[in-house]
C-alpha cells in the first residue's frame, strides 16, 4: 500500500502503516535485519543506516507503525516496557515532581520509589480518578502527570481530557501507560495526552513470546530527546522482537474484540456469583467509571479483577482452573490468571496495598481468545 495511510481504518493501518513490500525482493512482511552493523558505499557516504543500536530497518517498520496506531508524531521501541518508561523519565531532572496514579503496575511503582527517588526526582501517588486531587497535588516542580486508566488492576478510570488541560495549562506533559486497553479500544493522544506507553509484550505483541515496550510521542521536542536517548542508553528493542510484535499487531483489532467479547460474559458471570464479594470491570454498568470510560474509549477491554475475600480463597481458586494459566503477565491468546498481591505487585508494601484496597482476595484475570464457555466453565469449577 502506497501514500498517506492517515485517511485509512485502524485494522488497515495496523496492517500496513510501515510496512511497505521489501524493494529488493517484494517480501510483504518486513525482513528481520539482524546485523549489528552496515557497509558504507564510501567515507562519509551511507545508506541511512550507520550502527543496529542507532537505526534498523525492522525496528524503525514497527516504530512507524505504533505511532500510526496511537496517532502520534512518532515511535520508539525498547527492550521492555519499564526500559520505555525509564528512558521516558530521562526527560525530567533532579528536583522535577511527578503526580502518578495512586494504583499503578507493581514494576512502576518499584522503579519510581526504589530507583528515581535516589536521583532527586519526587513522586505523589494520587485518586487521578478525581481531577481536582491532581489540582491539590500539584507543587512549582511538578513536570508530569503520569496515568494508567484503567489501573493495573484496581481499574479506576481517570479522565484523559481534563487531565490533559490541567496539564497543559501549568506546561506539563501528560504521560499515559495504555497498555490495558491497546490503541485498538483508546488513544489517548487524541484526548490530549503527550506521550503514550506501552509494555509490547502484552496486547500489542498479543502471543505471550516476546520482551517490549514502546513509547509514542506527540511533542516535538520529546521525540528528539528520545530518538537521542536510544542512541546513548542503548536499550533498544531488538529485530527479532520488532518483527514478532509486528506480526502481532496484524491481528490485534480481532483480538481485541474477541478479547473484550469474552471478558463482559464473564465479568457478568462473575458478578452473579455467590462466591464473588465484587468484581472490578469497567464494562458493568456499576463500575464508578464505566460512563467515563464509555465516552473516552471504543470498548472495555478483556482485563477483570475479582474479589473471593482472602488469601486462602484466592489461593483455592488459582489452584483448580485448569484451562487458565497461572502466570503473570497479561494480553496474550491464551487466558492468565494471577494473584496481584503476591505476583505483580508484590513490591508495593503490604499497607499501601491495604490503603489502595488492593487486598489477598483479589485475582486478576486476562482473558484470552479460547471458547468462552470452557473459560466458564473452568471458573465455575475453581469456584465451587
Amino acid at each position: 500500500m502506497k501514500g498517506d495511510l492517515s485517511r485509512f481504518g485502524f485494522a488497515t493501518r495496523a496492517i500496513h502503516a510501515g510496512q511497505a513490500p521489501d524493494p529488493v525482493t517484494g517480501a510483504v512482511a518486513v525482513p528481520i535485519y539482524q546485523t549489528s552493523t552496515f557497509v558504507h558505499d564510501e567515507l562519509g557516504v551511507h545508506k541511512g543506516f550507520e550502527y543496529a543500536r542507532v537505526q534498523n530497518p525492522t525496528r524503525f517498520a514497527l516504530e512507524e507503525n505504533v505511532a500510526s496506531l496511537e496517532l502520534g508524531r512518532t515511535g520508539h521501541a525498547f527492550a521492555s516496557g519499564m526500559a520505555a518508561i525509564q528512558a521516558l523519565m530521562t526527560w525530567l531532572e533532579a528536583g522535577d515532581h511527578v503526580i502518578v496514579s495512586r494504583n499503578v503496575y507493581g514494576g512502576t511503582y518499584r522503579f519510581f520509589t526504589q530507583v528515581l527517588e535516589r536521583y532527586d526526582l519526587s513522586f505523589s501517588w494520587v485518586d487521578t480518578t478525581r481531577t481536582e486531587a491532581i489540582e491539590e497535588a500539584w507543587t512549582p516542580t511538578t513536570k508530569m502527570v503520569f496515568l494508567e486508566t484503567p489501573t493495573n488492576p484496581l481499574m479506576e478510570i481517570s479522565d484523559l481530557a481534563a487531565v490533559a488541560s490541567l496539564a497543559h495549562a501549568r506546561d506539563a506533559l501528560l504521560a499515559v501507560d495504555n497498555t490495558f486497553l491497546s490503541p485498538y479500544l483508546q488513544q489517548p493522544i487524541a484526548h490530549g495526552a503527550d506521550v503514550v506507553v506501552h509494555s509490547t509484550t502484552k496486547y500489542l505483541n498479543g502471543h505471550s513470546d516476546a520482551i517490549g515496550g514502546v513509547l509514542i510521542s506527540n511533542h516535538e521536542a520529546l521525540s528528539e530527546w528520545l530518538y537521542f536517548v536510544q542512541k546513548s542508553a542503548g536499550a533498544v528493542m531488538a529485530p527479532f522482537d520488532s518483527f514478532l510484535v509486528m506480526r502481532g499487531i496484524k491481528t490485534l483489532p480481532v483480538r481485541m474484540e474477541r478479547h473484550e467479547r469474552s471478558a463482559r460474559e464473564i465479568a457478568g458471570f462473575l458478578d452473579q456469583h455467590a462466591a464473588v464479594r465484587s468484581v472490578l470491570y469497567p464494562g458493568l454498568a456499576s463500575h464508578p467509571g464505566h460512563e467515563l470510560q464509555a465516552r473516552q474509549a471504543r470498548g472495555f477491554g478483556g482485563m477483570i479483577s475479582f474479589d473471593v475475600g482472602n488469601f486462602a480463597t484466592a489461593k483455592k481458586v488459582l489452584d483448580r482452573v485448569q484451562v487458565m494459566s497461572l502466570a503473570e503477565s497479561l494480553g496474550g491468546v491464551e487466558s492468565l490468571i494471577s494473584h496481584p498481591a503476591s505476583m505483580t505487585h508484590a513490591s508495593v508494601p503490604a499497607e499501601k496495598r491495604r490503603e489502595l484496597g488492593l487486598g489477598d482476595g483479589i485475582v486478576r484475570i486476562s482473558v484470552g481468545i479460547e471458547d468462552l464457555e470452557d473459560l466458564t466453565r473452568d471458573l465455575d469449577h475453581a469456584l465451587a
